[in-house]
């Protein structure tokens, strides 16, 4: 039996998420064209009859502005820390490591975890950039595998699949065998509708959100379903909501679409909002809206 945790790490809009939907095989993980789409670490578990992979998605790698982006680059070093199998996620545009990527590549350097380098979205490239990709990060990452793969179209997922069941550990199971993921139906819930912020809002709306689901009741055939959207000045309430309300109708229409999709039955979805001044710089915030322990 194998068993191990791969944890997935690298820039923002590199195609982390996709990556990991993709390998899981379900949607764990929200997807955006904006950086910074991924906030919390997210667990994807997958079971086959000798192994069990625990997949960990991770926020962007960045350079903090404010405590709430502290924290996420500490759950970046803390999955290179705490991984078996560590996946570096580049794309054909990043050319090899740079200021904002060097640290936790010296860190991949450093670690005792495997390691496997993906240049994904190779479709928007040419063979001959891709293989000198492939030389510079076998050049920075001389102990890794390195695979080119696209995974929003699939290709390269199943060599990527390979090496992980090559290079996972002997172990028991840490999970359940029917066990998807270790999030609750009320993470999930708040993370598909913070995504429709992201698309139907501009600028620094998105970023300056937390969606916190306060009533979840579950039924046969209908959940109830309470959130409150928090901003983190006055002024961005009023936006958020838009011309009678016809913003937040259009996000929450969205996101109740979705939902019925992810339950497989009815939702009833009602939507607040509410000012949480400076949430991304508080302490107690940040602890409120699971950021900080």
């Amino acid at each position: 039996m194998k068993s191990g945790f791969v944890n997935i790490v690298g820039s923002p809009n590199v195609g982390k998420s996709t990556l990991m939907n993709r390998l899981v095989g379900e949607r764990i993980s929200i997807i955006t064209s904006k950086s910074q789409t991924t906030r919390h670490r997210i667990l994807g578990i997958v079971n086959g009859e000798d192994f069990q992979i625990v997949y960990s998605d991770t926020p962007g790698i960045l350079r903090p502005n404010y405590r709430l982006q502290e924290s996420m680059m500490r759950q970046v070093r803390g999955a290179v820390e705490d991984a078996d199998v560590i996946l570096y996620v580049t794309d054909v545009t990043e050319q090899g490591v740079s200021e904002r990527t060097e640290d936790i590549v010296s860190r991949i350097l450093n670690s005792s975890a495997a390691a496997v380098v993906v240049i994904n979205k190779i479709d928007l490239s040419d063979p001959e950039t891709v293989n000198d990709l492939v030389l510079k990060w076998q050049s920075a990452l001389p102990q890794a595998r390195v695979v080119a793969a696209s995974a929003k179209l699939g290709f390269g997922v199943e060599g990527i699949l390979s090496y992980i069941l090559e290079l996972l550990p002997q172990g028991e199971p840490f999970y359940e065998r029917d066990a998807l993921t270790d999030r609750s139906l009320r993470f999930f819930a708040s993370e598909i509708i913070r995504e429709k912020i992201l698309l139907n809002y501009d600028k620094e709306i998105p970023y300056s959100v937390e969606v916190v689901v306060e009533s979840y009741s579950e039924g046969e055939s209908l959940d109830r379903i309470q959130a409150v959207i928090y901003v983190s000045r006055q002024s961005q309430k009023g936006i958020v909501i838009g011309h009678r309300g016809e913003k937040l109708k259009r996000v929450g229409t969205a996101a109740r679409h979705d939902l019925e999709d992810f339950l497989g039955k009815k939702v009833f979805l009602e939507l607040f909002v509410k000012v949480a001044d400076g949430w991304r710089d508080n302490d107690n915030a940040l602890k409120k809206f699971g950021y900080e322990e």
